[in-house]
């Protein structure tokens, strides 16, 4: 009788103190990646850049440049990433149209859909994906911006080598503007030419050693180690109350 009490005493103590020690702070998505953007199908060559990406949990800073593009024109660039998707920048394979023109549409299948708008301000969800008003402008650009908000599963995404940025705009008759022309309407506005909608440069955002963006998290104080003093103090804690737990159970027998 005095063996199972002491037991049904001592063991969920024991067991909080042994849940209590494993525990600890959930891991938060943090690092940079990189892109080379390189020009995408029927794109004319020439073309090139770099995206820079810094994760720290769900807040996202980007750098983006590229050279090459259709002067004195608004060039939308977005981080794309599909759960069904390649996740890989478009091949010549991926060009079903029988024109020289290659679509967003057509490049979905390997780069997937939007999920954050590289705008100069305000609003970067998929929602401005087609903003022309806040893009870059010119044919050689080069901006950063921070504090982006996104989803924990985009930040990991991006971390994990599966998403691409991808650059628009591409003036395929070579007369300095975007226009209708051969190409005709936007396949994802119709108020808007295709050539100002169509993928001109992509590459897939990798894991960087870059030394540009610093590793904000280390530099201010808030890294990766931080909370592993408070799992210390969680398992320093759980001891003692094994040992107390102990300590009463030696008791408890002294008295029966």
């Amino acid at each position: 009788m005095k063996s199972t009490t002491r037991t049904v005493l001592a063991a969920p103590v024991l067991g909080m103190a042994a849940l209590l020690m494993t525990a600890g702070p959930a891991a938060a998505a943090e690092g940079s990646v990189q892109a080379d953007l390189s020009p995408t199908p029927a794109a004319p060559s020439g073309g090139s850049g770099q995206g820079m990406v810094e994760i720290d949990g769900t807040n996202l800073s980007f750098t983006l440049a590229a050279q090459g593009l259709l002067a004195g024109a608004p060039h939308a660039a977005h981080i794309h990433f599909g759960q069904d998707a390649r996740n890989e920048c478009p091949t010549a394979a991926d060009n079903t149209d029988p024109q020289e023109f290659f679509t967003t549409t057509e490049g979905a299948p390997a780069y997937g859909e939007i999920v954050v708008s590289l705008t100069t301000t305000g609003d970067t969800s998929p929602d401005s994906a087609l903003a022309v008003d806040r893009f870059a402008v010119g044919d050689n650009i080069e901006y950063s911006r921070g504090d982006v908000q996104v989803s924990e599963e985009v930040a990991q995404a991006i971390l994990d080598g599966k998403a691409a940025v991808v650059v628009h705009g591409v003036d395929y008759d070579g007369d300095g503007t975007y226009s209708a022309g051969e190409r005709g309407p936007s396949d994802l506005d119709p108020s808007l030419p295709g050539e100002a909608t169509d993928p001109a440069l992509c590459g897939v955002l990798n894991a960087s050693q870059m030394g540009s963006m610093p590793q904000g998290g280390v530099e201010t104080g808030a890294g990766s180690t931080t909370g592993v003093e408070h799992a210390g103090l969680i398992g320093a804690g759980a001891l003692a109350v094994a040992g107390g737990a102990l300590l009463a159970r030696r008791r408890f027998a002294s008295q029966n």
